[in-house]
């Protein structure tokens, strides 16, 4: 008889290679065709509402690494809320408008351009941006992504354009929009203003220079030791082509100044700064005396090559970190000049054109490009004997986000939101404490951002995006930022688009009868600046979150990279605080970005840009969802092959763990098979016990957004737990029982759980794994694991004293397994089976283990065990357990045909003579 064939072996055909690449592909069509994703909605419906939010990336490109972990860490979360009983809606959105793509556009045109109006280009960029958001989409979608991605929303849509000019509007009317001369971060190469959050710094080198400024007002009365001499006050800069905007100096009310004779006149600089000047230019120099700033203030330089005074000024803003103490103040070049200069009356003074270069009536430089201009700037200084000493100087300097060129601080005409009216500010702040920060130290940061920020400027002096909808009298100039009639244009975009503004004149686009309130004339020109993209994306709160049924404001979540912090976090707090009193988010949980293996940041000139398109065809997209969670994503997020390998490895375990039970489970019918816990063996129930432990903590991990303690734990409990010792130890019961015993429908049940809940747990993470196992199931069940829900907790399967004493088994069990393979390597014994046991320790351990003397050669896998008081020194003594020896001899008796273990009883049954007692009763 060939007693393999009453063997229970596994039975499963859930494939033991993923084959990703190839298979999630057709795990995708098949969630497409079942309309999966609807479903999900449909089973949410009476559910409490999860709304997390989506930033909406930008329309542009092919999907990058750090978009991968955006989208699936979202991802994550929302599969786990509706696995947790929440309605948890996805709907995915692009960011349409702006500089890169009218870049872009621009580019591909090449000399058209030039011949192209406003609305043609417009069109253009429309089209383009259509483009990504089509591959884009394909591309988030085979992250194993599901969302509404056949109703996603769009900044460019007419609503959504419509909604953005009503978010104005409600500025215009609350009093906290105007149009205003400052300076603002400048982008001469792009040629338009920029916003915080689209400033870069990186290293720049520039000219340092000393400069002296003749005092014209003579100070002796108070500081006698000048009388008669020549004075000047010493400022310091990095950037000489400011020094033509110069009006006035800034001095420190607190600071004490020495007056410093070198070669024959006197310098003035701060007294804590004087030995560092000295120094830096190679000077000697006497102290002549010393003095309070305030016998300075409102004193007239000389500025040095321009026939106008230079004032002194008090300033707050004047450190004694660098320099000389003296800061010199160019009102249209920098936020502190400008605040100063409006205290104190002064002009702000900007002779730079759109385009960076000065004014072509500039004496001396005019038409020259700043940067350029420098040079120039130094050699004038230094022929007219005001230059101190120069030299060059590596310092982080800001560039443009989008050409990566250095840009300039430079006075223009903008439109602004107001920090100060409405208490924006104030408020921001107080709302910025209502929510809850992922990790905690975002709440600092974007907390200093608010805190220190300027005004916002709105304005952006481009094409491709919503118009600043205000008008200008074209007979007296006033300009018309009216709530009202703001609110009209924006009923018109949501019904013809922006385009509009573009397209029809003002009349049409104004109420009837629409005067000037200054001078009453009828005839008005549009605003050609467009709003800061961030404006657009901030307002997302209000375009898609409160008009959709499906959603609801605030959101519970918005998740994105830590640069938000002064980006899409920042511009949708302001909005949302400074319409609606409220921010538009109560959690905001934070990454990293990602880096290479070694830690470098990611750049195509290093070439070790890692590409999700790439990783997906060599490891699938389940191994970039598995890195996403194994990853602390609070810190930057290392990527490598190395990385991917080694996850690879983790997957296939847990991999194999599924298909393992799979196959022990094949004839288990949940619903008439499942055996109660109280029949349970110990084993079982321990398993069950180390189940709801597993349960207990990845569940707190999803709550906690915790998914690397939550991979190491599903990976250690598939690794340790199961395949080291529970699924090892249970072979012999489910193979060689009896189909229907008592047994071995334990282990099924038992094994039957612990897949159900790995499925369960594991779905959010590794979802097209999750569902693939979940087909092959037994029992009834839903149609796809992403419309079950995590599985209940279950307090009743935890014995702690059960795994006490099963602790101390598997410490006896590790001391036997080092003695076997000692025995392996003399060549004792092959396989464990071969191996009987003899194990001598002391009375209470030998007591214990004889309460476990039928189970032993099970856990242990060999053929049989004997405990005894006493061993001969000549066998193996236990490292961990005291008294503790272990002998392994080769089992005696002969091997069983069925079950492999060596037995003295075979041939007592002359039907059955090849197999032992054991697998007799199996068959009979």
């Amino acid at each position: 008889m060939d007693y393999k064939e009453t063997l229970n072996l596994p039975v499963t055909e859930f494939p033991m290679k993923a084959n990703l690449a190839q298979r999630e592909p057709e795990i995708l069509k098949k969630w497409d065709d079942t309309r999966l994703y609807g479903k999900i909605e449909e089973k949410g419906k009476e559910r409490p509402l999860y709304i997390l939010h989506d930033g909406p990336p930008y329309a542009n490109g092919h999907i990058h690494i750090g978009h991968a972990l955006n989208k699936i860490l979202k991802d994550v979360i929302l599969k786990s809320k509706r696995m947790e009983g929440l309605s948890a809606p996805y709907v995915p959105g692009w960011d349409c408008h702006g500089l890169p793509i009218e870049l872009q556009v621009e580019k591909n045109l090449g000399s058209k351009k030039h011949e192209m109006s406003k609305l043609a280009m417009r069109r253009e960029c429309r089209t383009y941006a259509e483009k990504f958001i089509a591959i884009q989409r394909d591309e988030f979608k085979r992250l194993g992504v599901l969302g509404d991605w056949d109703n996603p929303y769009l900044t460019m849509n007419y609503e959504y354009e419509g909604l953005t000019a009503a978010e104005l509007a409600k500025f215009a009317h609350n009093g906290g929009l105007y149009r205003g001369k400052k300076p603002v971060h400048w982008c001469s190469s792009c040629v338009t203003a920029l916003a915080e959050a689209e400033v870069e710094y990186a290293d720049h080198t520039s000219p340092s220079i000393y400069v002296k400024f003749l005092l014209q007002d003579d100070i002796s009365a108070a500081v006698p030791a000048l009388a008669g001499k020549r004075v000047s006050l010493v400022i310091w800069t990095t950037t000489p082509w400011t020094i033509p905007a110069n009006l006035a100096i800034a001095i420190h009310p607190d600071f004490t100044y020495a007056a410093l004779e070198v070669n024959g006149e006197v310098l003035i600089v701060a007294d804590g700064l004087k030995d560092a000047f000295l120094a830096a230019n190679k000077l000697d120099g006497k102290v002549l005396a010393t003095f309070a700033a305030p016998v300075l203030e409102r004193k007239r330089c000389r500025h040095p090559f321009y026939d106008r005074d230079s004032v002194v000024l008090l300033g707050e803003h004047v450190t004694l970190e660098a320099g000389t103490g003296c800061v010199h103040t160019a009102p249209g070049h920098g936020q502190e000049d400008y605040e100063l200069a409006l205290k104190e009356g002064l002009e702000i003074y900007n002779p730079v054109d759109n385009h960076g270069k000065y004014i072509g009536n500039l004496e001396f430089f005019g038409g020259q490009f700043v940067f350029a201009a420098n040079p120039a700037v130094i050699e004038k200084l230094a022929e007219v004997g005001a230059l101190v000493g120069q030299a060059n100087i590596s310092h982080s300097y800001p560039h443009c986000w989008r050409c990566k060129k250095p840009i300039i601080f430079r006075a223009t005409e903008q439109w602004f939101i107001s920090m100060e009216a409405n208490d924006l500010r104030k408020n921001a702040l107080e709302a910025i404490n209502s929510v809850q920060w992922i990790p905690r130290w975002g709440k600092e940061r974007i907390y200093g951002m608010i805190e220190n920020r300027p005004d916002w400027c709105i304005s952006r002096q481009r094409t491709w995006g919503v118009p600043i909808t205000a008008f200008s009298c074209t007979a007296c100039g006033e300009y018309l930022a009216d709530g009202t009639i703001m609110d009209f244009v924006a009923e018109q975009f949501k019904q013809h688009s922006a385009d509009i503004w573009f397209d029809w004149d003002a009349p049409r686009l104004m109420p009837e009868g629409t005067t000037c309130p200054k001078c009453g004339a009828t005839e008005f020109q549009k605003e050609m600046d467009i709003l800061d993209v961030w404006f657009d994306s901030g307002v997302s709160h209000a375009a898609v979150l409160e008009p959709n049924a499906k959603l609801a404001s605030p959101a519970d979540m918005y998740l994105e990279g830590s640069d938000q912090h002064r980006g899409w976090f920042h511009s949708s707090l302001l909005e949302s605080v400074g319409t609606r009193g409220v921010a538009p988010y109560k959690n905001v949980l934070t990454h990293g970005f990602v880096v290479d293996g070694a830690g470098r940041k990611m750049s195509k000139s290093v070439g070790n840009v890692v590409a999700p398109e790439e990783v997906i065809k060599k490891f699938g997209g389940e191994i970039l969802r598995l890195w996403v969670a194994a990853q602390d994503y609070r810190d930057d997020i290392r990527i490598s092959q190395e990385i991917l390998t080694r996850l690879s490895e983790a997957y296939r375990r847990i991999r194999n763990t599924c298909r393992y039970i799979l196959g022990n489970i094949h004839d288990f019918d949940p619903a008439k098979d499942a055996v109660e816990y109280g029949q349970m063996p110990e084993l079982d129930r321990w398993a069950l016990h180390q189940l709801e432990l597993l349960k207990e903590k990845v569940l707190t991990c999803y709550g906690e957004y915790e998914f690397h303690v939550l991979y190491h734990a599903m990976n250690g409990f598939c690794t340790v737990e199961m395949s080291a010792f529970y699924l090892d130890i249970l072979k012999d019961r489910v193979y060689t029982s009896r189909k229907d015993s008592v047994e071995r429908r334990s282990a099924q049940t038992v094994m039957y759980r612990i897949l159900d809940t790995l499925v369960r747990l594991m779905a959010p993470v590794l979802s097209f794994t999750a569902d693939e196992v979940w087909g092959y199931m037994p029992g009834a069940r839903e149609e796809s694991v992403h419309l079950a829900e995590f599985p209940p907790l279950n307090p009743e399967w935890k014995d702690e004293q059960l795994v006490e004493r099963w602790e101390r088994i598997m410490k006896v069990r590790t001391e036997v397994s080092k003695a076997l393979e000692q025995a392996r390597v003399a060549k004792t014994i092959g396989h464990s089976l071969d191996a009987a046991v003899t194990i001598a320790a002391d009375s209470e351990l030998l007591g214990f283990l004889n309460g476990y003397a039928r189970e032993l050669p099970a856990i242990f896998i060999v053929s049989s065990v004997m405990l005894t008081d006493t061993l001969a020194s000549d066998c193996y003594a236990a490292e961990g357990i005291a008294g503790m020896k272990v002998r392994v001899t080769a089992a005696p008796g002969e091997k069983c045909e069925r079950c492999w273990c060596y037995s003295e009883e075979l041939g007592t049954d002359s039907e059955h003579a090849t197999i032992c007692p054991k697998c007799l009763a199996a068959v009979k």
